[in-house]
């Protein structure tokens, strides 16, 4: 069993359009509407996948009947904390080439009971749960730490608890020594206060999360794959995609396959990178199989020189 942890969720309404010119009338091609947060996006891939999985999320307003609805139809069971305010709705411009131009609410102001509260569902269904997941942006009314108490907490219930999110907030979460923390590559390069151009620099940017606290990372990055780093192995991998289609969601795609596959280890890291690509080349964040014309490759020997592609897979557009 895992539990995914989504702070700040939202109905995400993806649009396909031609192009992007400022300052005119675009009128789309198509759109979809799905629930989201990247919590509740690992949540439905590992669903999709038949994996046991239960998504922790506060839930208000009009949005947040809407997205308990969409939840409910794809099966996903939920712990629900109700707030008082709006939960968001986000905004995804997709263009024929898979660039991505989103646009994310702030979210709602939780106040202190509705933080705590947030905060005990999290933790009350450990029993027999292998991953405790935090995922995504901090709404405001919870602390800045929050990650690092889900973690520490975590570890206290014998719980292993991997943390995905990004800057003042990823950084704040390290102390609480997350088992795993899957930054993409920009939101690496943010907290380590760097550029990141080669996979040298992400390797040595993810020794520095280590070690501020993180007992492994995972790098998402583009189109040249992913890294992990932990006790045992510097890996890279990288799965060949014939085609993007949008690159919403599929960082949250990584993380699910690598959990369900164990979180740890060369495999994971394999069938994380199977359903990243699978993810790229559907519209949107659902997506369910694994392409078997893809080929995933995983090198312990990391080319440090190599100069990053690109952004695509894993770009800032997946923050959410």
């Amino acid at each position: 069993m895992i539990v995914t942890v989504t702070p700040n969720p939202s109905v995400d309404r993806t649009v396909f359009i031609d192009a992007l010119p400022r300052g005119t009338v675009v009128r789309s091609r198509r759109t979809r509407t799905e629930p989201s947060g990247k919590g509740v996006n690992v949540a439905l891939a590992l669903r999709a996948h038949g994996h046991d999985v239960i998504a922790v999320l506060p839930v208000g307003g009009t949005v947040g009947t809407q997205i308990m609805a969409m939840l409910d139809v794809a099966g996903v069971p939920t712990i629900t904390v109700p707030i008082a305010g709006e939960i968001r709705s986000n905004v995804s411009l997709v263009e024929p080439d898979g660039t991505v131009t989103k646009i994310n609410e702030a979210g709602p102001i939780l106040d202190a009971a509705e933080a705590e509260a947030l905060t005990v569902a999290a933790i009350k269904k450990t029993d027999g749960v292998s991953w405790l997941a935090g995922c995504g942006s901090l709404p405001a009314g919870l602390p800045e730490n929050f990650y690092a108490q889900l973690a520490a907490e975590g570890r206290h219930r014998g719980v292993k608890v991997a943390i995905d999110s990004s800057g003042a907030t990823l950084r704040a979460a390290l102390p609480g020594t997350p088992d795993l923390v899957k930054p993409n590559v920009h939101e690496l390069a943010e907290v380590v206060e760097r550029p990141l151009k080669t996979l040298g620099d992400v390797v040595d940017a993810a020794v520095v999360l280590r070690q501020r606290g993180a007992r492994s990372v995972l790098a998402s990055l583009g189109a040249d794959g992913a890294i992990l780093v932990d006790d045992n192995d510097v890996l890279h991998g990288q799965a060949v995609v014939p085609r993007v289609v949008s690159a919403v969601g599929a960082g949250d795609a990584l993380l699910a396959g690598f959990l369900a596959a164990g979180g740890d280890g060369r495999d994971a890291l394999r069938n994380a990178l199977g359903w990243a690509a699978a993810a790229v080349q559907h519209e949107g964040t659902l997506f369910s199989g694994v392409d078997p014309a893809v080929t995933v490759t995983i090198d312990d020997v990391v080319d440090r020189e190599r100069h990053l592609a690109e952004p695509g897979l894993g770009d800032p557009t997946e923050a959410s």
